[in-house]
């Protein structure tokens, strides 16, 4: 049977090129799945094979909409060989929640398609590539967070913006849209071929984007530049269009979206200053991210590449998490920006991922500030004035620091020994950084497992406690048991009411640590402090 199909190579020209049925694959993608197994015919489709960002295209058999190719052969070829997601199964996408959709999925062909096509045996379908469009992004920042977006399946591709237009919102069949995950100065958006529109539904893509069900993302016109051949993996340059409405579903069969107003977005504002310079540079950023568990954690760690020492971020009836720290460029060829993107990602990782309420976040603000030079500290050494002391007197503590390429020098604080700690106890003063610190007084709760909190609250409260890795620390611990209940920290409890606590219905909502914090103090150095030292000292 013959037929043909409608896609964009370059321009805003929907092209009509030819093609042949090989054969029907029932159950193929499951029960009630099928796949129309299709050659393309064509002097265009022969040369580019099947084009990342071509899946959606209108497939038609006599005369009328048959489906939309969404499955091609794996890499390393451009046999222009592809499968076609029926139209009904494309209208009506099943409902059903589907696993997400990491790394490229392979499927292989039965041994009888592969004899009536000619394919070697053990051939096999994937889903075409929808290409990842990054405007205003480095090349450092994409190479950087690669394993994470060849994780999610995304092939990234760099691209432009195209200024909105009134007839962005007339799609018609064969037209290019996608997804807005992040716009503004710089922008992300997927980019897929229109299968139909129907009204104000529009189906596109054949296949997931990311298998993430019911949802609630921008839709933008997408515009091709032109179609880069490639024997790894051809692909449509696209400029991204305007807003044209939501895309409302991410399912097995089908992307579909709705045209009007798009959803709002988490506005992400980012001031950068430049210390050192004559006269000092500032720039300020602007950016709209989507809002989504799975997806905004890795958006903010992209735009924020660049590096970061103070932000917020408000929660929508929470207080704000606020978050102040400094890094330092290393040794190695990785980008000094890259520990602070990763940084933020993780707490928004965290706040994204609890297990009490949706994270609502209503704006993010950045400060980042640049300043010349590599400042940075390793602690090497240090000493009490003495090895001995009574209840209730102040000893001096002496810390030797290693600056980056400086003098050691050294800076000098206090402990106060407990008023009722007890004659003859050995107390521990721990001289380290804030991540150590942090842990030595949380346990696990400080890394998530165990104890901890039992609302966004809570959390929020135990971010915002966290200590800031410019500061040198020295921390008095007795030896009196700690419990940790929920997000909140008590120290010196009895061995009796922690029994009865930790003998609750609710198992692991109580951790207990064998010493307790006492009192800490610490010395601010501009710089990210490393390293950790333990002393001993004997209460006479």
């Amino acid at each position: 049977m013959q037929g043909y199909a409608y896609t964009i190579f370059a321009g805003d020209q929907v092209e009509k090129f030819n093609l042949e049925v090989i054969g029907v694959l029932e159950n193929f993608l499951g029960p009630k799945q099928s796949i129309i197994l299709v050659q393309l015919k064509g002097p265009k489709v022969e040369h580019t094979g099947v084009v990342a960002g071509m899946s959606g295209s209108p497939v038609y058999l006599d005369g009328k909409l048959a489906g939309a190719l969404s499955l091609k052969l794996g890499i390393f070829t451009k046999e222009p060989i592809a499968g076609v997601t029926p139209i009904q199964d494309v209208l009506n996408p099943p409902s059903q929640a589907t696993a997400p959709q990491g790394a490229t999925q392979q499927l292989g062909l039965p041994s009888e398609a592969s004899t009536r096509t000619g394919l070697p045996s053990g051939s096999a379908l994937e889903p075409i590539e929808t290409p990842l469009v990054f405007s205003g992004f480095q090349p450092a920042a994409l190479q950087q967070f690669a394993n994470q977006l060849q994780g999610y399946g995304f092939v990234a591709a760099q691209g432009g913006t195209a200024s909105p237009r009134p007839d962005d919102g007339r799609l018609v069949a064969g037209d290019m849209a996608g997804m807005v995950l992040v716009q503004g100065d710089a922008s992300i958006n997927s980019a897929c071929t229109v299968t139909a529109v129907q009204a104000d539904r529009v189906y596109l893509c054949g296949h997931p984007f990311l298998s993430l069900g019911d949802i609630q993302i921008p839709m933008a016109r997408s515009r091709v530049v032109t179609t880069l051949s490639s024997d790894l993996a051809s692909t449509k340059i696209v400029n991204v269009g305007g807003s044209i409405g939501t895309i409302t579903g991410d399912h097995l069969t089908a992307v579909t979206g709705k045209l009007g107003a798009p959803p709002a977005m988490i506005p992400l504002d980012l001031t950068l200053l430049v210390s050192g310079a004559e006269p000092a540079k500032q720039k300020s950023l602007h950016f709209e991210l989507v809002n989504h568990p799975k997806l905004t954690p890795l958006l903010v760690a992209l735009t924020t590449f660049s590096g970061l020492t103070q932000n917020s971020l408000r929660l929508q009836g929470h207080a704000a998490v606020q978050i102040e720290n400094t890094f330092a460029p290393g040794d190695s060829l990785s980008p000094d920006g890259l520990p602070i993107a990763l940084t933020m990602q993780n707490v928004f990782t965290r706040l994204f991922l609890n297990t009490f309420e949706p994270a609502k976040v209503a704006r993010i603000v950045l400060r980042v500030e640049s300043v010349p030079g590599r400042k940075s500290f390793a602690i090497e050494s240090a000493w009490l004035e003495k090895g001995e002391a009574a209840p209730g007197e102040t000893l001096r503590v002496r810390v030797l620091l290693r600056p980056y390429r400086g003098a050691a020098r050294v800076e000098e604080t206090t402990v106060r020994v407990p008023e009722q700690v007890a004659r003859g106890t050995t107390l521990r003063i721990l001289v380290c950084d804030a991540d150590l610190l942090n842990r030595a007084s949380r346990g696990f709760a400080f890394a998530g497992a165990g104890s901890g909190p039992t609302g966004l609250d809570q959390l929020i409260a135990l971010l915002n406690r966290e200590r800031r890795n410019d500061r040198l620390y020295v921390g008095l611990f007795v030896p009196a048991p700690t419990l940790l209940w929920d997000d909140k920290e008590l120290p010196n409890v009895p061995l009796s009411q922690i029994n009865i606590l930790d003998g609750r219905p609710t198992p692991g909502s109580v951790q207990v640590l064998r010493e307790s914090l006492d009192s800490e103090a610490s010395i601010p150095l501009g710089g990210p402090v490393s390293g950790v030292i333990s002393l001993n000292l004997q209460v006479r």
